[in-house]
């Protein structure tokens, strides 16, 4: 799979890396041992780029990743790059974000992943005054200069603030959701971040499944799972669950989604790997992150780092559901 430089840390990641929320919480339950093996059949598949949180199953997810880790550590060349995010342990307030709380988190996260040195760790999308505040950053420098973090980024929810974030030297990375139903950073956030030399982690990339083609109007989905409790953003921003897309107008959408994947593809790539292809082939994007709660994902998942360049009409018909279905509804808002 072809490895892109992530940012100005000289490291670099896969096109398709793997997020591991699924593995933690929120998508219902998914075993250590499953969890596993999506780790394992994406490390096969070509996959260097693993993006985790502290929230994620309370530290799960991190504790999972870590054990990986380590059980690769002495594998020659394998490249692997472990990132995660800070901040959501606490109230999403300005006064949260200091040096002494980042200290305490990333402590815990080490714990967590197993390593004196985390590779990059990410503000899990604070408050824009958090984002705008230069005291925000000289604490990040100084846990570089401690050695706690190699490098810093920020995860955000709107496009004005990735583009706030973009605007600091020490930042290597914005990770904001960008897919077919969120056309949004293409205007600005991704030239921009392509001029600063800053990688772009791009989540969310199949809608929340919206854009797999696999759900409809009768799907039930798990009490613990966030596209059941968090439809109405009560419990995080709503952006996050459908993409912010009203499930109804997302399953219409998704179905003329994929039946320009079928026109185009003629059946030999899925509108899962389209959606994940169409994500790592916009010009800034360093890496794209699905998540997967099963082997076969996984490997689907990978594959789609393989799809070569789609095609213009492909390109154009994406543009064109959006800007008839989702545009006003989406676009001012993230």
């Amino acid at each position: 799979m072809e490895q892109r430089t992530f940012g100005r840390t000289g490291r670099a990641a896969s096109v398709v890396g793997l997020g591991t929320w699924q593995l933690g919480a929120d998508w219902g339950d998914v075993s250590e041992a499953d969890a596993r093996a999506v780790l394992e059949a994406s490390a096969e598949a070509g996959v260097t780029f693993y993006d985790t949180a502290d929230v994620y199953g309370d530290g799960r997810s991190e504790q999972i990743v870590g054990r990986f880790l380590a059980d690769h550590a002495d594998d020659e060349g394998a490249g692997f790059t472990a990132v995660t995010k800070m901040g959501r342990r606490a109230e999403q307030v300005p006064a949260s974000y200091v040096l002494d709380n980042f200290r305490a988190w990333l402590d815990r996260s080490r714990r967590n992943l197993g390593v004196d040195t985390i590779d990059l760790v990410q503000l899990h999308c604070p408050p824009s005054e958090v984002i705008d505040d230069d005291a925000t950053y000289d604490a990040l420098d100084t846990l570089v200069a401690d050695g706690v973090i190699a490098a810093y980024g920020v995860s955000v929810e709107t496009c004005a603030q990735a583009l706030s974030a973009i605007a600091r030297p020490g930042v290597q990375s914005v990770q904001i959701i960008l897919n077919a139903f969120r056309l949004k950073p293409l205007d600005e956030v991704l030239p921009a971040a392509a001029a600063a030399e800053t990688a772009i982690i791009a989540r969310v990339p199949l809608a929340s499944g919206l854009l797999s083609g696999r759900y409809d109007e009768s799907t039930v989905f798990a009490a613990d799972d966030h596209r059941s409790y968090n439809r109405d953003g009560s419990a995080f921003d709503v952006g996050e669950t459908f993409s912010g897309v009203d499930y109804r107008t997302g399953i219409a959408a998704a179905a003329d989604f994929t039946r320009l994947v079928d026109a185009t593809f003629g059946g030999d790539v899925t509108p899962a790997q389209a959606a994940i292809a169409w994500c790592w082939q916009q010009p800034g994007v360093t890496t794209v992150i699905p998540g997967a709660r099963s082997v076969a994902q996984a490997e689907a998942n990978a594959a789609a780092g393989l799809v070569g360049a789609l095609p213009a009409d492909f390109l154009d018909g994406v543009r064109a559901i959006y800007d008839r279905d989702l545009r006003e509804a989406i676009h001012p808002r993230w």
